[in-house]
């Protein structure tokens, strides 16, 4: 069982449904969090502004901070090859000015409101996103609302952005462990979407010209295709207001005007089986062997997120301790699952010594049949819990790590699932849950990548 909370923390047992058809203009609470005492600690609420731009806030009692993200819905999956990169690229032109303010004057805003701002491009979606005192919050809406409908993307950015983005291929190129998880993912997937690199690839950015960039800004970075998402010190209606004014600009707000689209239903999508291996000079081999995960709406996510813990989450977990503590076959190992709208993977990530390869991947391939085979056990099963609610518990004391909850599950999911009925799904997990995930997972055809001498 996951032990009891302490009266200060909030209590919710109910999720948040978000493809309940809202009408633009109109607001409804969607999650509402009390303590033990009843008094409420965490409201999250929803407004749908013209042209479908969602805007989320969650009240948090007792922060004197605001996080704020703009989260748009577009990635590297949904770039054609001609335009591969795209996304992570106009990510880089839109904090280089707009009508209103020079890229200085961006930087010089971002700066004095000393704030920490960042923004990031992921396969399904992009997000630009902040954390604030709560007075420089409407500042800080200004500024990415003024980025996101009004910059102005010159020949001249593209030229000295592409640069940059080169420099930023050729060093994840020196990194071996993103190598390796890039030609895992390309191994699994092939020449599709989901299997490129989310940067591009030197040939396709060198390619792509403003125009195209410029037409791709226009045609995902639309109302109806943004969320977005504060959390912390905020009143809603206030927050709605500034979001509106800060988005008006250029009628931006008026160029949709399109219902809200649910969330597309995930579907099972096909892997690739096999070995991809590329060549460097580096004093380790390092390794990912994975198989067919689940998909982000999967309900055995939570039997998964318990299955990875005790397999490879942590110093307890069956992969440290074989591979590292009783063997010394390498100083890192780790398991991950990656989670899509329409797909997923599970992985074993390790680096050893060249002549240590064959028996580290003995050893990590046995540990996988035999919980394929025979499940994990009592003890790890609330071990496994335990950590995974840990995990969860802390990370949503923090404004930025509740942001992005919301904000991903408005433009991904159909639900907001609040925090206690996300622990009550993980504490509902049994070892036939975990074992008939392990079973189906590791029985199927496995794809492993290397990348080392």
């Amino acid at each position: 069982m996951i032990p009891r909370r302490t009266k200060t923390t909030a209590r919710q047992a109910t999720a948040g449904r978000l493809s309940v058809p809202q009408k633009i203009g109109s607001t409804r609470t969607v999650l509402v969090e009390k303590d033990d005492a009843g008094r409420v600690v965490s409201r999250v609420r929803r407004t749908v502004l013209p042209g479908g731009l969602r805007v989320l806030t969650e009240e948090m009692a007792g922060v004197r901070s605001a996080s704020i993200g703009v989260w748009v819905g577009v990635g590297s999956r949904h770039e054609t090859p001609k335009l591969h990169g795209a996304s992570h690229f106009l990510e880089h032109l839109l904090f280089k000015g707009t009508r209103e303010r020079s890229a200085l004057d961006v930087s010089i805003v971002l700066d004095e409101i000393g704030g920490d701002f960042n923004a990031f491009t992921a396969k399904e979606y992009t997000c630009f996103h902040g954390r604030v005192l709560a007075e420089d919050l409407p500042l800080a809406i200004d500024v990415l609302g003024d980025m996101m409908t009004s910059s102005v993307i010159t020949d001249a950015d593209v030229e000295a952005e592409r640069e940059v983005i080169l420099d930023e291929i050729a060093m994840h190129d020196d990194d071996p462990e993103d190598v390796v998880h890039n030609l895992f993912a390309a191994q699994a997937w092939g020449d599709s979407p989901l299997g490129r690199g989310i940067a591009g690839t030197e040939a396709s950015i060198e390619t792509l010209t403003r125009a195209q960039i410029s037409r791709f800004y226009a045609r995902h970075y639309r109302p109806a295709n943004m969320v977005v998402s504060v959390a912390g010190n905020v009143d809603h209606d206030t927050v709605v207001r500034q979001i509106r004014e800060a988005f008006g600009r250029s009628d931006f707000l008026a160029v949709d005007e399109e219902p809200v689209v649910a969330p597309r239903v995930a579907t099972a999508k096909k892997i690739t089986a096999g070995e991809s291996h590329a060549m460097r000079p580096l004093e380790q081999v390092n390794v990912v062997l994975g198989v067919r995960g689940v998909t982000r709406s999967d309900p055995r996510r939570y039997a998964l997120g318990v299955l990875n813990t005790v397999l490879g989450g942590g110093a307890s977990s069956r992969l440290f301790q074989e591979v590292r503590e009783l063997r010394g076959l390498a100083y890192s190992v780790y398991s991950f699952a990656s989670h899509h709208v329409d797909a997923g993977l599970v992985g074993v990530a390790v680096g050893c010594l060249p002549a240590k390869l064959d028996e580290t991947l003995a050893v990590v391939r046995a540990e996988l049949q035999k919980v394929a085979a025979d499940g994990i056990t009592a003890d790890e099963l609330v071990r496994g819990k335990r950590q995974l609610a840990g995990s969860m518990i802390m990370g949503l004391e923090d404004s930025g790590a509740r942001m992005s909850r919301n904000g991903k599950a408005e433009l991904i999911y159909d639900e907001l699932i609040g925090l206690d009925d996300a622990l009550a799904r993980i504490d509902a997990v049994t070892l036939e849950d975990v074992a008939e995930l392990a079973a189906d997972l590791f029985s199927g055809a496995e794809m492993l990548a290397s990348v080392g001498p």
